[in-house]
């Protein structure tokens, strides 16, 4: 089966998992390491295979995170994880959960190599997952069990 994304479909599924990293390090602002946060996140996306790689991979300047807040950021990015993993499961589910899959592992590569996550890092972990998986569940019962 071919997979068909538009330039738009792309840019959704890019500023979608980068957003979810930069939530993850802003939440750990606190300690210290925001940047290393991110950065371990970044190279864990740019790690990935399959379609979801080849997009990731291509980073582009299409990515569009500009919010001057956690919570501006987290307004932007939380639609944006569940309308990526809605556009990849109409076309490929497997896709999805690769997508899925490959978030949760960038954001629990930016927070648990940084020692024990703070209560706002495990927080903003917990919101990232509730998106991924908000539309799974109504359309395929508990994912969790199934792909986290």
């Amino acid at each position: 089966m071919s997979i068909i994304l538009s330039d738009q479909d792309k840019s959704t599924l890019r500023t979608a998992a980068y957003g979810a990293v930069s939530l993850v390090a802003a939440a750990g602002a606190a300690g210290g390491k925001p940047q290393k946060i991110a950065t371990d996140g970044s190279i864990a996306l740019a790690s990935a295979t399959g379609l979801i790689g080849h997009v990731l991979g291509d980073r582009s300047k299409s990515i569009k995170l500009d919010s001057k807040s956690v919570a501006a950021l987290a307004d932007q990015v939380l639609p944006t994880l569940t309308a990526a993993v809605t556009l990849l499961e109409k076309q490929a589910p497997a896709e999805a959960d690769n997508f899925r899959s490959t978030v949760l592992l960038a954001i629990e590569t930016a927070h648990l190599g940084h020692g024990q996550p703070s209560p706002a890092m495990a927080e903003m972990a917990r919101k990232i997952t509730a998106a991924l998986t908000i539309h799974a569940t109504t359309a395929y019962g508990d994912i969790t069990a199934r792909s986290l």
